[in-house]
């Protein structure tokens, strides 16, 4: 069990880890064998560190809660890709990146000097490589002039649905970091969601784009009304001539 496990059983509820050097590393592994405590079951929960417990539905805990959904979504895009593969090891690396954003969420502010850059405390380095690697995966492909029709293919679609989920945590984070002065958890999820979305576009290949799905539906629509006036011209000609008869 590495470290970015042990600080996310404080992050989604499971008590409060304190984060040292290996010896504490390996006392709180050995603590928490049992996954079920039972300290939460009066709605509470600690935070990194130590302080007082929070209430499950608190900001920082219904953020957090949001980030490590957004995480098991990336993990889902990732068992679509071949292992080893880039995609794979890009989404690996951002996986084990909202480890370190979710550690800092639960810290209250009073414990934030306890914070490690990189490990516990996102940096604006962080958030710098996700800039490059949109960068990157731009050059890979021609920019959609107009909105994208998600669900090309399987890793696409999951990919834009880690999107939205990462959208939503960036909009409770602002609620959760309030009182926090100088932060880098609001600019990493911006930027995390635009990867994704570059991402998305770049493993679907071929876009559907927005307005040409509405010009298709319209079409499909135009040639249904006019298939069904057709029909109905020609049963009552053939009504007509029936009674002529």
């Amino acid at each position: 069990m590495g470290q970015h496990r042990l600080e996310s059983l404080a992050i989604v509820g499971h008590g409060p880890v304190s984060l040292g050097g290996p010896a504490d590393a390996a006392v709180a592994c050995a603590s928490v064998v049992k996954i079920y405590t039972r300290k939460g079951d009066d709605g509470t929960t600690g935070l990194l560190f130590g302080g007082p417990r929070v209430r499950k539905n608190s900001p920082v805990i219904e953020a957090n809660g949001v980030v490590d959904e957004a995480q098991a979504v990336i993990g889902a895009a990732r068992s679509e890709t071949p292992p080893g593969g880039e995609l794979d090891t890009l989404l690996v690396e951002v996986e084990r990146d909202l480890w370190v954003l979710m550690s800092e969420v639960a810290t209250a502010p009073a414990n934030r000097h306890k914070l490690r850059a990189g490990k516990s405390l996102v940096t604006p380095a962080m958030v710098s490589a996700l800039e490059v690697r949109i960068d990157e995966l731009n050059d890979r492909f021609d920019m959609p002039s107009d909105f994208v029709v998600p669900g090309q293919n399987r890793v696409s679609a999951l990919l834009d649905v880690a999107r939205t989920v990462v959208r939503r945590g960036e909009r409770l984070v602002v609620t959760a970091m309030a009182d926090v002065g100088d932060s880098q958890v609001g600019p990493y999820l911006n930027r995390l969601s635009d990867l994704l979305w570059t991402m998305a576009r770049w493993q679907e290949g071929e876009h559907l784009l927005a307005r040409a799905a509405a010009a298709t539906e319209n079409s499909k629509t135009k040639k249904s009304n006019a298939a069904k006036k057709s029909n109905a011209a020609k049963k009552s000609n053939a009504g007509k001539k029936s009674k002529e008869s």
